[in-house]
């Protein structure tokens, strides 16, 4: 029992050390829109899914940024677009055995049609997308991104 206390204080005494977790709320997508107005905070929005190997292989990027920034007013979202019916099975066993950290949520949307425009015009709907959104400034890319396009898209939108 001893050993047991002494690892979980161990654990949660390491800075910056945090748990792998699951999706954290599903939404609709005026509910994800509204979660995201808030004009003091800059939004880092990455539309991924499970099935999507470029999407796969950028996740560590923005885990990275996430935890980087953490503290700072700016907030990394991961948005899933797997089906509401893979959370348990497919989506929350993925981001515990990749160990993503980073704040993920499900968009509950199965019609493309119905929320790509209002994320950006410029989505033709092709994952991975991110939306990076500072006020009313934008900045929206549809490729896999690294860690250095990522913080060069944030400070570019900064700078707007």
């Amino acid at each position: 029992m001893r050993t047991v206390v002494s690892a979980v204080l161990f654990v949660f005494l390491i800075p910056g050390f945090s748990f792998s977790q699951s999706i954290s709320g599903v939404y609709k997508i005026d509910a994800l829109i509204k979660r995201i107005e808030n004009k003091d905070t800059t939004y880092v929005v990455n539309f991924w899914a499970t099935w999507c190997k470029p999407c796969v292989e950028e996740l560590p990027a923005f885990d990275s940024l996430s935890a980087e920034l953490r503290g700072s007013h700016v907030k990394i979202i991961l948005v899933s677009l797997d089906f509401k019916e893979d959370l348990q099975k497919k989506v929350n066993p993925f981001l515990y055995k990749h160990h993503i950290k980073s704040d993920c949520v499900l968009l509950d949307e199965v019609n493309g049609n119905n929320f790509i425009d209002k994320i950006s015009p410029e989505w033709s709907g092709t994952i991975p997308a991110t939306l990076m959104k500072l006020g009313d400034s934008t900045v929206f890319l549809e490729k896999k991104l690294k860690l250095h396009d990522l913080k060069n898209a944030i400070l570019g939108l900064v700078k707007k």
